[in-house]
């Protein structure tokens, strides 16, 4: 069970790092518009990301 929690961390540490790695200007411009949201918004973005990942996984298993 580890090794599951484990390598879906390794794959979201991978997929995170796409953005910053291929376009580094794109996502520096992404993160300084982030940090303007307010915290609802961003906890918007949290939750629907945190529900996306939950019916990917119900989907998939």
């Amino acid at each position: 069970m580890l090794g599951y929690w484990l390598l879906g961390l390794a794959m979201m540490l991978v997929i995170e790092g796409l953005l910053p790695f291929l376009f580094p200007e794109l996502w520096r411009e992404t993160f300084s518009k982030m940090v303007l949201l307010t915290d609802g918004q961003l906890r918007f973005i949290g939750i629907t990301a945190m529900l996306s990942g939950l019916l990917l996984l119900y989907l998939v298993k």
